[in-house]
């Protein structure tokens, strides 16, 4: 008896030390030539999705995040564990359609990583059992003066990195996010910025975002700095800055060698990715994650939702990220699709999913992109928010394509 007592002590301890130490992860190239993210010496190509629910009605912030929500007041999170399935789509749940929560579906789909950023109220407990029950992983993201998230910027001005004050906060905001997580065993590796290096309009309103794009050595530099930072103090996880264009490839070539791997926003129609791959390898050798990727659901045209198309899009896009990490330039390490669910604040009021017009023009079959139907689910008509998911034909092609 007193052995299996021993035996029983060895084991718990050699479990609490499983949980309590962060993988090793880690980027290089294999014998082929191949750029390869290595998790514990195990290769791991990217199965991602950005996981950012938000209730019909309300719009994300950073203390009004899925984390948070617990509308039936029963002390269980909404999204990750009491969502159900609306398989007939008739708004209401019947016996037949149990409660299974946003954490089951997705690891049914076959995604093994989850994109976030950094908030203020990141609730550890939430994504540890994420990872130990469900297999899946976090890569973390700090905006980096992205929508002055970290700067302390005026939304009129953007974010300035000629500021010196505006980068100490973003490199105090961002020693933060590491010290506090890296250590938590399903990190993945780090993200920095979100098309930092972009302008345009969010929903009603134009903001300058940064001013990355008038100052991109100033960038660069930057980027490194935190890079450099980062990998101090923390060196078990890569880490990668986000992009919506080929515009900073030469200067982080130039001024941000620190940098682990390069990630895309990337839209580029039914048909793939083009050169994007060629292109950075023309500019710098280093992996590329394709941060964001997809399309809508909806058919400006037609006024009703297309979810063959919707299909046809994605297929061709996820085979081209992985062809793109066996044939040249093989420097492919994944995808992550946006979105989980339709966002109805995206473009208007969060009480109405927007219908009548697309958020930007772009390579669709409408010529639109409607950000309010990206989702690989949908919540219905919005009466069961947060808890409802009808899935869309496209959620059922990933359940095949990647197991």
């Amino acid at each position: 008896m007193r052995m299996v007592r021993i035996f029983i002590l060895i084991f718990s301890f050699i479990l609490m030390c499983h949980q309590a130490f962060p993988s090793n992860v880690v980027l290089r190239k294999n014998e082929r030539g191949s750029w390869r993210l290595y998790v514990d010496g195990k290769p791991y190509f990217i199965k991602g999705i950005t996981y950012d629910p938000v209730k019909i009605g309300e719009k994300l912030t950073s203390s009004n995040t899925w984390m948070n929500y617990d509308f039936n007041h029963n002390g269980i999170n909404d999204c990750a564990y009491e969502s159900w399935v609306d398989k007939n789509r008739n708004g209401i749940q019947d016996k037949d359609e149990k409660t299974v929560g946003d954490f089951y579906l997705l690891k049914e789909m076959g995604i093994n990583t989850i994109r976030i950023y950094h908030y203020a109220n990141v609730r550890k407990k939430l994504l540890r059992d994420l990872y130990k029950r469900f297999g899946i992983r976090v890569i973390m993201g700090n905006f980096m003066g992205a929508y002055c998230w970290g700067s302390g910027a005026l939304w009129k001005n953007g974010t300035d990195y000629t500021n010196e004050q505006e980068k100490d906060n973003m490199l105090a905001d961002v020693r933060k996010m590491v010290l506090e997580y890296k250590d938590e065993p399903y990190i993945l590796a780090w993200m920095l910025g979100n098309e930092n290096d972009m302008k345009g309009s969010y929903g009603n309103s134009t903001f300058n975002n940064t001013n990355a794009r008038d100052f991109p050595e100033e960038f660069a530099k930057f980027v490194n700095k935190i890079a450099g930072v980062i990998h101090k103090l923390d060196p078990n996880h890569p880490l990668g800055v986000c992009n919506g264009s080929y515009l900073l490839l030469p200067y982080y070539k130039k001024y941000a060698p620190e940098l682990d791997f390069v990630g895309f926003n990337s839209y580029k129609g039914p048909f793939g990715f083009g050169s994007l791959f060629r292109t950075v390898k023309f500019y710098i050798d280093k992996p590329v994650l394709i941060t964001e990727y997809g399309v809508d659901s909806f058919d400006q045209n037609k006024g009703k939702e297309d979810e063959d198309y919707q299909v046809f899009y994605h297929r061709n896009a996820w085979r081209d990220i992985v062809a793109n990490s066996k044939k040249e330039p093989k420097n492919s390490i994944g995808g992550i699709i946006h979105t989980w669910l339709d966002a109805w604040w995206y473009c208007g009021k969060p009480d109405e999913h927007d219908i009548e017009k697309g958020a930007w023009q772009g390579p669709t079959k409408d010529s639109w992109f409607n950000d309010e139907w990206l989702g690989i689910a949908s919540q219905g008509n919005g009466e069961n928010s947060p808890f409802v998911r009808q899935l869309r034909k496209v959620y059922y092609f990933y359940r095949k394509e990647l197991k």
